[in-house]
């Protein structure tokens, strides 16, 4: 294990890769306990941490990494690593877009690794040129004017949007229809600004200037305008990073973390009134919410395991921690073969498909079998991660 890591940090991280691929990688989305599924639109679920949890902590590495090297890299040397590391990574979110087809037709930009990319550019920018206290205001900067457009910036009437006029629905991904609240016309070929599904600011804004094709149709959870409140979460991230550095005393690091966690909770429970907690808006009282809880987790595992020392029980997250991305990208490519079809016709079978009518078919429920599913492969891709921890491989990107 490399030198100088803050041990809680790492835990924390491969928790949540671990945890980001038993909800990713269920053996049927027919068959989900619903704690394992993502909100369906406004609404929040313990799935719905995962994404958040990892940007906060892209926030927190960057003050991390980045203290280290002040005064020691000029600037220019720092910000030509910056833009590497930040092709490298949304390269990789393109190529599990195309694995294993390789279909450049439908390709899908946006993306989990694709918004894991741009934030950690935007927030690296930020620290090298910005203080604790210009990041904060950034923060809040960009989490209310967020809000301010989305609530109040009426939405051009598109294709879209003229179908859900006429209809009251949307229709997202594998042809699924979702019912929406019609906000009042403005004018002509307007409707007021909104939170509805498929017909809001932000997904009108990806339909106008995102090429290729959007993960609901209608829109995309990752996608252009929702990006600048992740940077919020990362910048929430940042903020705690610089309370691990140089609040001194490390009771008092916990006791601020788990302080100013609490009230960005709460803070985003009152903003949930007047802006739904909301992943795929990614909105502003999601990501204090979420920002606040991730603050209270780290200040929690930092007195665990770097005060008291208790780190046996970390294990597993601390060697998924050490190669994160390496884990996540390994679990992009082993899931899609998992799901290749053997056979033609009425006879073709996948391994997936083989594991659920098995465990099925001795009488566990179909939800039992997709956890069971989930936990296996989490496990396998467990495996060349612990090799590469064994052998203190760490893939730097």
């Amino acid at each position: 294990m490399p030198n100088n890591r803050l041990i809680s940090l790492d835990a924390f991280r491969g928790f949540t890769i671990a945890l980001m691929i038993v909800v990713n990688d269920p053996g049927s989305w027919a068959y989900v306990y619903p704690p394992l599924r993502h909100a369906s639109w406004h609404g929040i679920t313990p799935t719905d941490f995962v994404f958040p949890f990892f940007l906060f902590i892209v926030g927190v590495s960057i003050v991390l990494a980045f203290s280290r090297r002040a005064g020691e890299v000029p600037n220019s040397q720092l910000i030509r690593k910056i833009f590497k590391r930040t092709a490298i990574i949304f390269g990789l979110g393109l190529f599990l877009a195309l694995f294993p087809e390789f279909k450049f037709a439908e390709i899908r930009i946006p993306g989990v690794l694709q918004r894991i990319a741009l934030v950690f550019m935007a927030c690296s920018f930020l620290f090298l040129y910005t203080n604790w206290r210009q990041q904060a205001w950034i923060a809040a900067g960009l989490l209310v004017g967020y809000w301010l457009l989305m609530a109040l910036v009426p939405v051009p009437i598109d294709e879209v949007i003229r179908k859900a006029l006429a209809t009251g629905e949307v229709v997202r991904s594998h042809g699924t229809v979702v019912s929406v609240n019609l906000p009042a016309r403005i004018g002509e070929g307007f409707i007021a600004g909104n939170f509805e599904p498929g017909i809001n600011l932000q997904a009108w804004l990806d339909r106008l200037l995102v090429p290729g094709r959007l993960y609901e149709n209608a829109w995309d959870p990752e996608g252009l305008l929702s990006t600048l409140p992740a940077i919020g979460t990362g910048l929430l991230g940042m903020l705690a990073g610089h309370t691990i550095l140089y609040v001194p005393n490390r009771e008092r690091k916990v006791m601020v973390l788990l302080l100013g966690g609490f009230i960005a909770m709460t803070i985003g429970n009152v903003w949930d009134w007047f802006f739904p907690f909301n992943k795929n808006l990614w909105s502003s009282s999601f990501v204090m919410y979420t920002g606040g809880l991730s603050a209270m987790t780290l200040g929690t595992l930092y007195w665990l395991v770097d005060i008291e020392g208790h780190r046996r029980w970390t294990w597993v997250g601390i060697v998924f921690g050490a190669n994160a991305i390496t884990a996540y990208v390994l679990h992009g490519m082993l899931g899609r073969l998992f799901t290749i079809k053997f056979g033609s016709g009425e006879a073709a079978w996948t391994i997936k498909g083989a594991w659920m009518d098995g465990l099925m078919g001795w009488g566990f429920s179909g939800e039992f079998a997709s956890l069971l599913w989930a936990l296996a492969y989490t496990a396998l891709c467990f495996l060349p991660i612990w090799l590469l921890y064994r052998r203190k491989v760490f893939i730097k990107i």
